[in-house]
Parts: C-alpha cells; sequence; structure tokens
C-alpha cells in the first residue's frame, strides 16, 4: 500500500501567500516561499501552489516564485493557475516544479491535458477540479458542478462526467478541491470526494475543509482519498505537520513519519 501524503496548499495572490473562506475574503498572511520553505522542513510530502487569479485575470504564471521556490525545497511540488498551453508547462516545469495543475484551461480546451500529457507524461499533468454542490439535473446528475475561474465562472458541467473525460485524456492525478467546504475548518466534503475517487484510476488529492486532525483520517478512508490537501489548520499554527502525521500513524494510516 503507498503511503497516504499530506500536502500543504499555498494560495498566491499578486505575489503573497492569501487564504479565503469558499473563495471569498481573502487575506494575505504571509511569504509563499518562506511558507514552502518552513513546510519542507516540517515534513510536507509535496506541496501545491496556486495563484488564485491567474486565470480570471488572464495573467501569466509566477514563474518567479516557482524559481525561488525550488532553490529553497526539495519534495516535489505543483504549481497551477494561468496556465494556458504546453510552452506554459514547459515554463513551469523548466523552472523547478514537478506537476503542473490545469484548471479553468482545461475546461476551455480539453486537448491541454492530452498535449500536456505526450510532452512531459501523465504523471506531471494534475487536473484541478473546483466543484460546487447543486440540486441533481438532467444536466448534473451527479448533483457536482464545475466552477472555473477562482470560483467565478459556473459551467453547467457534471464533475464526475469531467473527471472521467480528462482521465482519459491522460491526467495522471485529480485535486479534487469542494468550493462549498474550502475554508471552513468542518470537514472535507466526504461524498463528493468518494464519488470521484471511486470513479477514476488515478490518485485523488481531497482539498477543502480540514479544521481538525480527526477530518484527514475520515477522508483518507471513509472518503478514499490519497492525499489531503491542507491549508488553514497548519498556516495559523493549530497544528504541525508531524502532529498530523503521528495522528494517522496511530489510527493505522500509513504515512512518510517525520522523526
Amino acid at each position: 500500500m503507498l503511503s497516504k501524503r499530506i500536502i500543504p496548499c499555498l494560495d498566491v495572490r499578486d505575489g503573497k501567500l492569501t487564504k479565503g473562506i469558499k473563495f471569498k475574503g481573502n487575506v494575505d498572511i504571509g511569504d509563499p516561499v518562506e511558507m514552502a520553505a518552513f513546510y519542507y522542513e516540517e515534513g510536507a510530502d509535496e506541496i501545491v501552489f496556486y495563484d488564485i487569479t491567474a486565470s480570471s485575470d488572464r495573467r501569466d504564471i509566477m514563474i518567479e516564485v516557482v524559481e525561488r521556490v525550488a532553490e529553497r525545497i526539495f519534495i516535489p511540488f505543483s504549481v497551477g493557475g494561468g496556465i494556458r498551453d504546453v510552452d506554459d508547462m514547459r515554463r513551469v516545469l523548466l523552472a523547478g516544479a514537478e506537476k503542473v495543475s490545469v484548471n479553468s484551461a482545461a475546461i476551455r480546451e480539453p486537448s491541454i491535458i492530452s498535449e500536456g500529457a505526450g510532452a512531459f507524461g501523465s504523471q506531471c499533468i494534475v487536473l484541478g477540479m473546483d466543484v460546487k454542490r447543486v440540486s441533481p439535473s438532467p444536466g448534473i446528475p451527479s448533483g457536482y458542478e464545475m466552477v472555473i475561474d477562482g470560483g467565478r465562472t459556473r459551467m453547467g458541467i457534471d464533475a464526475l462526467k469531467w473527471v472521467r473525460e480528462a482521465e482519459s485524456l491522460g491526467a495522471g492525478e485529480i485535486c479534487l478541491n469542494s468550493i462549498d467546504a474550502d475554508g471552513t475548518q468542518e470537514g472535507y466534503e466526504l461524498a463528493l470526494t468518494r464519488l470521484i475517487a471511486s470513479n477514476v484510476n488515478i490518485p485523488v488529492i481531497a482539498s477543502g475543509g480540514a479544521g481538525k486532525k480527526e477530518h484527514l483520517y475520515e477522508v483518507l478512508t471513509e472518503g478514499m482519498a490519497d492525499a489531503a490537501l491542507i491549508a488553514s489548520i497548519t498556516h495559523y499554527g493549530k497544528y504541525r505537520i508531524k502532529e498530523l502525521k503521528e495522528y494517522l500513524h496511530s489510527e493505522s494510516i500509513k504515512v512518510r513519519m517525520v522523526w
């Protein structure tokens, strides 16, 4: 059995680390490069960076931040936000990232997934999914709708249908974020995570809602996730990564321990 991963998520806006609730009310809380270095020392398995306004503002990706991070940490990290084509992917990977995350661009032009997988391998292509719970309908039978542009644009696309298509195109991993749970610290959206994880054959990273260590256990077991994304519970010092891993280990969850 592969170890479950604990992955801090660093949202970046205008070069600064930021955090909001349900994609709203963001406040700046620090320097993303320094926070990445801190989490590396703390024992994070990977780190995810999102430039949360690059797509909606139609801006370029944060190459300078990527380069600075690559000089400070020696664990895999992925970068999303503002990646629109294979050339953007190449720039991010050459700057030092191991993976690129595509979200809005992939829905607008799904071929970016297959083109990226063909150029760099599926293991480099992460499908970012921002998902909102809605009433089930003929167009959205799962009751989960895809939303892009940092939570600004509802697409009328069923999340389950989309993830199956993305996997067939060559996505190597899913980062699944529940807009309804994001930043609330009330727990991951277990039904959504389980729905997606049980219908794909690639790893699923659960995102949105972690507020206590028990939430990680729930999403890694009941939610069937391969990894748990965290933000608020460690950004503000409520938990240390070592503490989270020690708890999961005590509950018989296989994790890479920090000694």
